[in-house]
Protein backbone atom coordinates (compact mmCIF):
# COMPACT_ATOMS: atom_id res chain seq x y z
CA UNK A 1 0.00 0.00 0.00
CA UNK A 2 1.35 3.64 -0.92
CA UNK A 3 0.72 6.11 2.00
CA UNK A 4 1.85 9.72 2.05
CA UNK A 5 2.92 11.89 4.12
CA UNK A 6 3.64 15.29 2.83
CA UNK A 7 3.12 16.19 -1.27
CA UNK A 8 3.58 19.69 -2.75
CA UNK A 9 4.16 20.95 -6.31
CA UNK A 10 6.16 24.32 -7.37
CA UNK A 11 7.65 24.43 -4.28
CA UNK A 12 10.31 27.02 -4.41
CA UNK A 13 13.21 28.06 -2.67
CA UNK A 14 16.28 30.43 -3.07
CA UNK A 15 19.67 30.56 -4.68
CA UNK A 16 20.87 29.53 -1.49
CA UNK A 17 18.94 26.43 -1.03
CA UNK A 18 20.69 23.78 -0.02
CA UNK A 19 19.29 20.30 1.16
CA UNK A 20 21.53 17.88 3.18
CA UNK A 21 20.76 14.63 4.71
CA UNK A 22 23.17 12.45 5.49
CA UNK A 23 21.35 9.51 6.67
CA UNK A 24 17.97 10.45 4.43
CA UNK A 25 14.45 9.96 5.53
CA UNK A 26 12.57 6.91 6.97
CA UNK A 27 10.58 6.99 4.14
CA UNK A 28 10.94 7.40 -0.01
CA UNK A 29 11.34 10.84 -1.30
CA UNK A 30 10.22 11.52 -5.09
CA UNK A 31 11.47 14.74 -6.09
CA UNK A 32 10.70 16.32 -9.76
CA UNK A 33 12.53 19.00 -11.06
CA UNK A 34 10.88 22.18 -12.05
CA UNK A 35 14.59 24.20 -12.28
CA UNK A 36 17.96 22.75 -12.83
CA UNK A 37 19.65 21.36 -9.85
CA UNK A 38 22.72 20.15 -8.79
CA UNK A 39 23.05 16.26 -7.21
CA UNK A 40 25.50 14.15 -5.94
CA UNK A 41 28.13 14.70 -2.56
CA UNK A 42 29.19 18.03 -1.17
CA UNK A 43 32.80 17.68 -3.10
CA UNK A 44 30.99 15.97 -5.91
CA UNK A 45 28.08 17.60 -7.65
CA UNK A 46 26.64 17.01 -11.33
CA UNK A 47 24.10 19.33 -12.68
CA UNK A 48 20.42 18.14 -13.74
CA UNK A 49 17.44 19.93 -15.68
CA UNK A 50 14.03 20.82 -14.62
CA UNK A 51 12.24 18.02 -16.10
CA UNK A 52 13.97 15.77 -14.31
CA UNK A 53 13.14 13.10 -11.65
CA UNK A 54 14.57 11.46 -9.11
CA UNK A 55 13.51 8.80 -6.25
CA UNK A 56 15.68 8.30 -2.64
CA UNK A 57 15.05 5.12 -1.15
CA UNK A 58 14.60 5.24 2.79
CA UNK A 59 17.72 5.83 4.95
CA UNK A 60 19.93 6.58 1.74
CA UNK A 61 22.02 9.70 1.70
CA UNK A 62 20.59 13.11 0.50
CA UNK A 63 22.23 15.91 -0.53
CA UNK A 64 21.10 18.27 -3.64
CA UNK A 65 21.08 22.21 -4.16
CA UNK A 66 19.85 25.53 -5.82
CA UNK A 67 22.32 25.93 -9.10
CA UNK A 68 20.14 29.10 -10.41
CA UNK A 69 18.28 32.32 -9.01
CA UNK A 70 15.50 29.46 -7.98
CA UNK A 71 15.17 26.57 -7.08
CA UNK A 72 11.25 24.92 -8.35
CA UNK A 73 10.63 21.24 -7.44
CA UNK A 74 7.61 18.92 -6.95
CA UNK A 75 8.17 17.01 -4.40
CA UNK A 76 6.65 13.64 -2.14
CA UNK A 77 7.84 11.84 1.14
CA UNK A 78 5.81 8.99 1.35
CA UNK A 79 5.76 5.31 2.65
CA UNK A 80 5.13 2.31 0.29
CA UNK A 81 5.91 -1.62 0.08
CA UNK A 82 4.57 -1.56 -3.01
CA UNK A 83 6.58 -3.48 -6.18
CA UNK A 84 6.79 -0.52 -8.41
CA UNK A 85 8.34 1.26 -5.65
CA UNK A 86 10.73 -1.29 -3.87
CA UNK A 87 11.77 -2.73 -7.37
CA UNK A 88 12.57 0.68 -8.47
CA UNK A 89 15.45 0.59 -11.23
CA UNK A 90 17.13 3.55 -10.44
CA UNK A 91 18.13 5.11 -6.86
CA UNK A 92 19.56 8.31 -5.93
CA UNK A 93 20.60 9.06 -9.71
CA UNK A 94 17.77 12.00 -11.60
CA UNK A 95 16.61 10.65 -14.98
CA UNK A 96 15.00 13.20 -17.45
CA UNK A 97 10.97 12.45 -17.92
CA UNK A 98 9.61 12.46 -21.36
CA UNK A 99 6.70 14.02 -20.71
CA UNK A 100 7.19 15.72 -17.23
CA UNK A 101 3.96 18.01 -17.28
CA UNK A 102 1.93 15.03 -17.32
CA UNK A 103 4.21 14.24 -14.32
CA UNK A 104 3.85 17.59 -12.81
CA UNK A 105 -0.02 16.97 -13.60
CA UNK A 106 -0.35 13.98 -11.78
CA UNK A 107 1.99 15.63 -8.50
CA UNK A 108 -0.88 18.39 -8.69
CA UNK A 109 -3.82 16.08 -8.70
CA UNK A 110 -1.72 13.81 -5.87
CA UNK A 111 -1.39 17.18 -3.31
CA UNK A 112 -4.87 18.04 -4.23
CA UNK A 113 -6.13 14.78 -2.92
CA UNK A 114 -4.29 14.29 0.00
CA UNK A 115 -5.66 17.79 1.39
CA UNK A 116 -8.97 16.18 1.65
CA UNK A 117 -8.63 12.57 3.43
CA UNK A 118 -11.15 10.29 2.86
CA UNK A 119 -11.66 7.36 1.98
CA UNK A 120 -12.29 7.25 -1.77
CA UNK A 121 -9.17 9.61 -1.84
CA UNK A 122 -7.21 7.05 -0.41
CA UNK A 123 -7.90 5.07 -2.86
CA UNK A 124 -7.59 7.02 -5.72
CA UNK A 125 -4.10 8.35 -4.23
CA UNK A 126 -2.96 4.81 -4.27
CA UNK A 127 -4.48 4.70 -7.90
CA UNK A 128 -2.40 7.78 -9.01
CA UNK A 129 0.92 7.04 -7.68
CA UNK A 130 1.19 3.76 -9.51
CA UNK A 131 0.15 5.64 -12.36
CA UNK A 132 2.63 7.67 -11.67
CA UNK A 133 5.39 5.40 -11.04
CA UNK A 134 4.80 3.72 -14.45
CA UNK A 135 4.92 6.87 -16.38
CA UNK A 136 8.64 6.66 -14.40
CA UNK A 137 9.75 3.44 -14.92
CA UNK A 138 9.43 3.83 -18.79
CA UNK A 139 10.84 7.25 -18.61
CA UNK A 140 14.08 5.17 -16.91
CA UNK A 141 13.86 2.61 -19.89
CA UNK A 142 13.46 5.51 -22.31
CA UNK A 143 15.94 7.58 -20.94
CA UNK A 144 18.69 7.00 -23.37
CA UNK A 145 16.57 7.00 -26.47
CA UNK A 146 16.69 9.64 -29.11
CA UNK A 147 19.86 11.09 -28.43
CA UNK A 148 18.57 13.52 -25.97
CA UNK A 149 16.21 14.46 -23.47
CA UNK A 150 14.96 17.17 -25.26
CA UNK A 151 15.34 15.23 -28.60
CA UNK A 152 12.99 13.19 -26.86
CA UNK A 153 10.16 15.43 -25.65
CA UNK A 154 10.40 16.79 -29.49
CA UNK A 155 9.51 13.78 -31.07
CA UNK A 156 6.98 13.17 -28.35
CA UNK A 157 5.43 16.81 -28.99
CA UNK A 158 5.24 15.62 -32.88
CA UNK A 159 3.13 11.80 -31.98
CA UNK A 160 1.10 14.28 -29.79
CA UNK A 161 0.16 16.58 -32.44
CA UNK A 162 -0.25 13.84 -35.05
CA UNK A 163 -2.80 11.58 -32.57
CA UNK A 164 -4.64 14.92 -31.75
CA UNK A 165 -5.14 16.10 -35.41
CA UNK A 166 -4.22 12.75 -37.54
CA UNK A 167 -6.61 14.30 -40.41
CA UNK A 168 -3.80 16.79 -41.75
CA UNK A 169 -1.60 16.45 -44.50
CA UNK A 170 1.35 15.01 -42.69
CA UNK A 171 4.38 13.73 -44.09
CA UNK A 172 8.21 13.09 -43.71
CA UNK A 173 9.26 16.14 -45.05
CA UNK A 174 6.51 18.69 -43.09
CA UNK A 175 7.49 16.86 -39.82
CA UNK A 176 11.33 16.89 -40.04
CA UNK A 177 10.64 20.48 -41.35
CA UNK A 178 8.66 21.22 -37.92
CA UNK A 179 11.87 19.03 -36.02
CA UNK A 180 14.81 20.82 -37.82
CA UNK A 181 16.06 17.15 -38.46
CA UNK A 182 16.72 15.43 -41.91
CA UNK A 183 13.83 13.22 -43.32
CA UNK A 184 16.39 9.95 -42.84
CA UNK A 185 17.01 10.90 -38.89
CA UNK A 186 13.95 11.70 -38.24
CA UNK A 187 12.55 8.64 -39.11
CA UNK A 188 15.27 6.44 -37.49
CA UNK A 189 14.97 8.03 -34.15
CA UNK A 190 10.95 8.20 -34.30
CA UNK A 191 11.19 4.26 -34.68
CA UNK A 192 13.65 3.86 -32.06
CA UNK A 193 11.33 6.18 -29.60
CA UNK A 194 7.97 4.69 -30.92
CA UNK A 195 8.51 1.71 -32.58
CA UNK A 196 7.19 2.40 -35.34
CA UNK A 197 7.90 4.79 -38.52
CA UNK A 198 6.23 8.14 -38.17
CA UNK A 199 3.84 7.49 -41.57
CA UNK A 200 3.13 4.58 -40.01
CA UNK A 201 2.01 6.18 -36.73
CA UNK A 202 0.45 8.81 -38.91
CA UNK A 203 -1.67 5.98 -40.97
CA UNK A 204 -2.70 4.01 -37.23
CA UNK A 205 -4.27 7.67 -35.92
CA UNK A 206 -6.18 8.08 -38.88
CA UNK A 207 -7.66 4.57 -38.98
CA UNK A 208 -8.20 4.92 -34.85
CA UNK A 209 -10.13 8.04 -36.01
CA UNK A 210 -11.98 6.23 -38.40
CA UNK A 211 -13.19 3.71 -36.41
CA UNK A 212 -14.58 5.27 -33.97
CA UNK A 213 -16.56 7.77 -36.74
CA UNK A 214 -18.11 4.96 -38.20
CA UNK A 215 -19.43 3.52 -34.56
CA UNK A 216 -20.70 6.73 -33.59
CA UNK A 217 -21.72 8.72 -36.53
CA UNK A 218 -23.99 8.53 -39.41
CA UNK A 219 -20.94 9.77 -41.87
CA UNK A 220 -21.07 7.50 -44.80
CA UNK A 221 -18.08 5.71 -45.59
CA UNK A 222 -16.90 8.79 -47.98
CA UNK A 223 -17.38 11.09 -45.78
CA UNK A 224 -16.00 9.50 -42.79
CA UNK A 225 -12.63 8.97 -45.43
CA UNK A 226 -12.73 13.03 -45.74
CA UNK A 227 -12.82 13.24 -42.28
CA UNK A 228 -10.27 11.75 -41.81
CA UNK A 229 -7.57 13.21 -44.25
CA UNK A 230 -8.09 10.74 -47.17
CA UNK A 231 -8.27 12.30 -50.65
CA UNK A 232 -9.16 9.42 -52.39
CA UNK A 233 -12.00 6.93 -50.66
CA UNK A 234 -10.56 3.75 -52.05
CA UNK A 235 -7.26 4.30 -50.80
CA UNK A 236 -8.91 4.91 -47.32
CA UNK A 237 -10.81 1.54 -47.71
CA UNK A 238 -7.80 -0.53 -48.75
CA UNK A 239 -6.14 0.78 -45.53
CA UNK A 240 -8.60 0.85 -43.38
CA UNK A 241 -8.51 -3.42 -44.25
CA UNK A 242 -5.12 -3.50 -44.19
CA UNK A 243 -4.70 -2.38 -40.67
CA UNK A 244 -8.00 -4.00 -39.41
CA UNK A 245 -8.49 -7.09 -41.44
CA UNK A 246 -12.36 -5.54 -42.71
CA UNK A 247 -13.53 -3.27 -44.92
CA UNK A 248 -15.54 0.46 -43.63
CA UNK A 249 -18.74 -1.34 -44.32
CA UNK A 250 -17.74 -4.60 -42.56
CA UNK A 251 -16.52 -2.69 -39.70
CA UNK A 252 -19.44 -0.76 -39.61
CA UNK A 253 -22.03 -4.10 -40.11
CA UNK A 254 -20.35 -6.09 -37.73
CA UNK A 255 -21.00 -3.72 -34.88
CA UNK A 256 -24.43 -3.28 -36.17
CA UNK A 257 -24.44 0.53 -35.00
CA UNK A 258 -25.50 2.57 -38.51
CA UNK A 259 -26.93 1.31 -41.45
CA UNK A 260 -24.61 0.28 -43.74
CA UNK A 261 -24.20 3.63 -45.82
Amino acid sequence: MNHIRYVEYDAAHRQDFVFDLPKGHDCWLLLLLRTPALFGTPDRLQEYPAGSAVLFAPYTPIYYRACGAQYINDWCRFDSDEPPVVSFPLFGIPFSLPDAEYCHNLFQLLTWKNSFPGRENERIIDQLLSLLFFELREAVGKSALAGSPSRFQDLLSLRKAIYNSPQLSWSVARMAEMLHLSEGYLQTVYRQAFGFSCMDDCIRARIRLASDQLLYSEKTVAETAEFCGYRNVEHFCRQFKQYTGLSPREFRRARGTFPDV
